[in-house]
């Protein structure tokens, strides 16, 4: 098994569990999920913002721990004042230190879109993410049936959520595309052995539909890529490693954007 195909089987351990503990109904009670959304695309395209989604990751399977001695206030609060369209939130406990709360938090203290980042394989987790306050939701088409994405997507949207598909090659782009899709991210990572490539964005980014956001995702560490990839008509970038590392995320974009 590869790291994805692990993480899928804990996932469903972990969901079977949230259903016993907390349900359907007891999440459609929560505030949060009442809300209206924000949504995706306008702050994407947004001039006056960056197009980056920034990322709050305490760790990941490849690196270990890239940074646990920061609160998720203050680098998200530091990466909206620094001009990210989007925040990308982890809330897998187990292969990422991430927590439900602390999409929470992020919510209550930022005016902008938050997406849950999570392994999502079941439609509960969607409609625990809209009680949780996201804007947007990740739907990673390796671990997805064409058909699960199709009602996973319009599940979302009629939430009011907005959708984001990640794909690693053309094959996962060709069969997954879904009308409820609001963007189409690329991801440069290689699931199965963590190689980074920004290439496979400019290689799938003809194949993206128009109607669709396209976003790169992983590997993006200079400003000269984020050139690149705009030029090529990426809307968004997702960055999260590049600034985590350091001691202040949030100074760390505010210093990375001064060269866009």
């Amino acid at each position: 098994m590869n790291i994805l195909d692990k993480i899928v089987v804990n996932k469903k351990k972990e969901v079977a569990a949230a259903k016993k503990k907390t349900s359907y109904a007891r999440l459609e009670e929560s505030d949060m999920f009442h809300r209206e959304t924000y949504s995706f695309r306008d702050f994407l395209l947004d001039p006056s913002r960056t197009g980056i989604i920034a990322e709050f990751k305490r760790r990941s399977p490849s690196k270990g721990i890239i940074n646990d001695k920061v609160k998720v206030q203050d680098v998200t609060t530091g990466y909206a004042a620094a001009g990210a369209s989007a925040l990308s939130v982890l809330t897998d406990k187990d292969f990422f230190m991430g927590k439900k709360i602390d999409l929470i938090k992020a919510r209550r203290v930022n005016p902008i879109p938050i997406l849950r980042k999570d392994f999502m394989i079941d439609e509960y987790q969607i409609v625990e993410a809209k009680s949780l306050g996201a804007d947007i939701i990740l739907l990673i088409a390796a671990i997805l049936s064409p058909d699960e994405i199709k009602q996973m997507s319009a599940l979302a949207k009629s939430l009011g959520l907005n959708v984001l598909l990640e794909v690693h090659n053309l094959e996962e782009l060709q069969r997954s595309i879904a009308p409820d899709l609001t963007a189409i991210g690329v991801n440069n990572r290689n699931l199965a052995d963590f190689t980074v490539s920004v290439e496979t964005s400019f290689q799938l980014f003809e194949h993206i539909p128009q109607e669709f956001l396209k976003i790169s995702e992983s590997a993006i560490s200079n400003t000269d890529t984020i050139k690149q990839l705009k030029a090529a008509g990426f809307n968004g970038f997702l960055i999260g490693e590049n600034f985590m590392k350091e001691a202040d995320p949030g100074a760390a974009m505010k210093e990375f954007v001064k060269g866009l």
